[in-house]
């Protein structure tokens, strides 16, 4: 199960939106209004995390192999 993050549209103006976490199924539809006050809402699209390793792999090193 994802956790996807969700933000009320707002409809007045000065009108903060409101961000909240939802714990769904991957392929559940989409919510369109909040649940705890009913205003009409979008997924938030946000960046995942990953390792990024640099410099050289342990594969890439030519390092002769002890023969047995």
């Amino acid at each position: 199960m994802a956790t996807y993050i969700y933000e009320t549209i707002p409809q007045k103006k000065g009108q903060k939106p409101r961000r909240f976490e939802v714990v769904q199924r991957m392929i559940d539809p989409p919510l369109k209004t909040d649940p705890k006050t009913g205003l009409p809402c979008q997924r938030v699209i946000t960046g995942g995390c990953g390792n990024i390793y640099h410099g050289t792999s342990i594969l890439s090193m030519k390092v002769p192999r002890r023969s047995r």
